[in-house]
């Protein structure tokens, strides 16, 4: 959808989906029991969370300021972004037990938690560009 549209951000969205490998494959290699050639290979390094971040602030900057929630919406792209998002912190969920285990890089961890902001930013950002409206919250009367 996003590729669609023309959005500069799906090469990085691109990197992303790579590093999503390497996350599943530092998850699927417990620190604990395997051989060292498997954690070599499989080990997470904090420069993809740096990235996201400077990702995340390029994006920011771009943006009118939040001032109260929004509701998944904005558009195909950015409706879509926003269930990747949901979809990031539930995964994110799952692997903290493992990092809290001392199975999985906390790297990892921190990289999801990053993506998922990442990914409600770029929501953010393609609902604008493509001049879509984003829904705000309005609390339900009691």
């Amino acid at each position: 959808l996003s590729s669609d549209k023309g959005h500069a951000f799906v090469e990085q969205l691109h990197k992303v989906q790579c590093m999503l490998q390497d996350v599943g494959s530092n998850i699927a290699t417990p620190l604990s029991s395997a051989r060292q050639a498997h954690l070599k290979r499989t080990s997470f390094s904090e420069k993809p969370v740096l990235e996201l971040e400077q990702w995340i602030d390029k994006y920011s900057e771009e943006l009118p300021p939040l001032r109260a929630f929004i509701l998944p919406s904005g558009g195909k792209s950015s409706a879509a972004l926003h269930v990747s998002r949901a979809v990031c912190r539930r995964a994110e969920r799952c692997v903290v037990p493992l990092v809290q285990a001392g199975e999985a890089d906390p790297n990892v961890a921190k990289y999801l938690n990053r993506l998922s902001d990442y990914l409600f930013v770029l929501a953010r950002y393609a609902a604008m560009k493509e001049g879509k409206e984003e829904k705000i919250y309005i609390k339900p009367e009691p």
